[in-house]
């Protein structure tokens, strides 16, 4: 099994997704996996080329048959979502629960798949990228993730290649217990800020309930000195390592709307920080590796 290196934020906005693009070409040929599949945005600074596309069923919904159905009204009545009305199923509102076509007495009504997103192999210049997109509203976020994992662990085997990086979701929902699912390490992506260290902490629950090690980032540090101390304090309180501190850079904000990743064009204060991080963190995993 390929290395599973997974960044993750307990909140949007910290710079993990620059961070991820800037690892993916220090690492010299990885699988990258955009499992944010709500608001994938990897792919704005990796430029891929497409190569497959598939559709995900993550859900099933209710559809009914109107030679068989008698209008009897059963099934509208015993909608606990109100998703059926006038006989007609509202897509984004089917739970895909099944009672409908319990109480259905004419055999009119059957739970069948739903096409919720799509998971796509790409090809960028730092290697193979496996990502996806959940259409809106849809369900089974968590379960699209797992796919997209799936997948990124397939390009490593045929590619021979050791190191997975997954670009998580924000936050500690469904898609970020899919993303942390096998991972070596978690890297968490931590501003200076209340809410920064709040994240945090709600991503190292995270760690501790699967047990899965964790190292720290702090992005932006000079931009509140106070709270880094903070996140400082509890890093060293929660003995989590913390191996990087990137400065505030105007250049991150230049790479981003140049659609660039950061170290690859870029040699100032934010880049060299991120070259340095990029060091000790795949000596971290490389440590994690061993004593498994």
């Amino acid at each position: 099994m390929p290395t599973q290196l997974t960044i993750l934020s307990g909140k949007g906005g910290t710079g993990k997704t620059t961070i991820t693009a800037s690892f993916l070409h220090l690492a010299g040929g990885a699988v990258a996996a955009d499992c944010d599949v709500d608001a994938p945005n990897l792919h704005l600074l990796l430029d891929p080329t497409p190569i497959s596309r598939e559709p995900f069923e993550g859900g099933m919904i209710a559809h009914i048959d109107y030679d068989k159905c008698t209008k009897c009204g059963i099934c509208e009545e015993s909608c606990l979502f109100s998703a059926i009305s006038d006989l007609v199923v509202d897509p984004f509102s089917c739970e895909g629960c099944g009672v409908c076509e319990l109480v259905c007495q004419d055999d009119a009504v059957r739970l069948l798949p739903e096409t919720t997103g799509d998971v796509f192999v790409s090809e960028t210049k730092f290697g193979p990228l496996a990502h996806a997109l959940l259409k809106p509203g849809g369900e089974a976020s968590g379960k699209l993730v797992t796919r997209v994992k799936e997948v990124a662990s397939r390009l490593a085997r045929e590619r021979g290649l050791d190191l997975v990086i997954v670009d998580g979701s924000p936050g500690i929902g469904c898609p970020v217990i899919a993303s942390v699912a096998g991972s070596d390490l978690i890297l968490a992506v931590a501003e200076p800020s209340l809410s920064g260290l709040w994240g945090l902490e709600r991503i190292h629950g995270v760690a501790r309930h699967f047990e899965i090690e964790m190292a720290v980032c702090i992005n932006k540090s000079d931009v509140n000195p106070k709270i880094a101390k903070e996140i400082h304090r509890y890093c060293l309180e929660s003995k989590l390592p913390l191996l990087g501190e990137v400065p505030f850079d105007e250049e991150v904000n230049q790479a981003t709307m140049s659609g660039e990743v950061l170290v690859e064009r870029y040699s100032g204060p934010a880049a060299s920080a991120l070259e340095d991080f990029w060091e000790r963190t795949i000596a971290l995993l490389e440590s994690v590796k061993t004593k498994r």
